[in-house]
């Protein structure tokens, strides 16, 4: 009995002193389901959700104002990229597949592009920078959408179908949380598929020629496989499960220390399945979902505790500064590092 108040004694003092960041909600008026996060410095944020909702913070996340999209208040708007408080760039999952690009914070949003393929189904958008970026999606003809503009998001065009990726039959990807996309450096760009197959895609070359290297974690069904991954210097994390079963642990989050060419399990994993994970600089990483959040600040080997807030799916830090917000089903949350006493 010693022993194990002990160890529950050691296994308590480790976990307060492990965990470096604090949850806290804020309160939204709305009932939207968000899925779509992009925070653009301290002040500014986005997010994009269900029935056709756009929300905006120019105060670091006190207050949030919220409004559909004329017109499109049936759309799921999954994908959304934010240069400043006035330019955006949104998609939503589902057919027709439409993006819509604004300049004046979301008063007016122009369409630049549709499409109307029964099998297309946006997942997420990345930039490298203000005016070169990505999007992708679901397989149509056996070959990953994707589409790139060349001018901050006013136009778009399809990738030449000799540029995009084969896919497997069953291999697809999750707009759970926009973050299975990726774009950094200059020019490199990673996707993560899953269901019945799961695999991480790679280009050094903004998407012209891609490699492809598979993934350990949990597949082989639809629901199941790699949601979102995040890579730092040679380091990396792959996060997934199954969204049938999010409570199922095991082979749903792996590290590597190589780029990608070997996947090691952790020591103590997250608890279930988490559809995003952002990296929050040097070894600090948060990954969330529907269930609650886990912290690690060793690259992923060890997982905390950070919140058992449910209902979340996606988060984002700051592309400049030092921002962290979560979003979920109606709920929207800051993460703010731990003060010292």
């Amino acid at each position: 009995m010693k022993r194990s108040l002990l160890s529950i004694s050691l296994l308590i003092s480790f976990q307060i002193s492990f965990g470096q960041f604090q949850w806290k909600n804020i309160s939204v008026d709305t009932k939207s389901s968000f899925r779509a996060l992009s925070v653009v410095d301290d002040k500014v944020a986005w997010v994009g959700g269900s029935i056709g909702t756009i929300g905006r913070t120019r105060d670091g996340g006190k207050t949030f104002s919220f409004k559909q999209v004329n017109g499109f208040e049936t759309l799921d708007f999954r994908s959304v990229y934010a240069f400043d408080s006035l330019n955006v760039v949104i998609a939503n999952a589902g057919s027709p597949s439409f993006i819509f690009h604004t300049t004046d914070g979301g008063k007016n949003w122009k369409q630049v592009y549709r499409n109307d393929a029964k099998e297309a189904f946006i997942d997420g958008i990345d930039f490298w920078n203000d005016k070169k970026g990505m999007i992708y999606g679901d397989p149509i003809n056996g070959k990953m959408l994707l589409i790139s503009t060349n001018d901050g998001g006013i136009t778009w065009s399809e990738v030449h179908e000799s540029q995009r990726p084969i896919l497997k039959e069953g291999e697809a990807s999750f707009a759970a949380s926009g973050t299975g996309i990726r774009c950094f450096d200059k020019k490199k760009i990673t996707i993560t598929t899953g269901g019945k197959i799961s695999r991480l895609w790679t280009s050094n070359d903004s998407g012209e020629t891609w490699s492809v290297s598979d993934l350990p974690i949990i597949q082989g069904i639809e629901s199941a496989g790699a949601f979102s991954s995040v890579f730092w210097n040679k380091k990396g994390v792959v996060v997934g499960g199954d969204y049938k079963n999010d409570l199922q642990t095991g082979q749903h989050v792996y590290l590597t220390l190589d780029k990608g060419k070997s996947w090691n399990l952790p020591i103590r994993p997250t608890r279930g399945l988490r559809e995003a994970v952002e990296s929050l600089g040097d070894d600090y990483l948060v990954a969330v979902g529907p269930q609650g959040a886990d912290q690690s600040n060793d690259g992923g080997m060890i997982w905390v505790i950070l919140s058992d807030e449910k209902g979340f799916h996606t988060i984002r830090k700051a592309r400049e500064g030092s921002l962290i917000m979560a979003a979920g089903n109606g709920k929207i949350a800051v993460i703010t590092k731990k003060t010292k006493p």
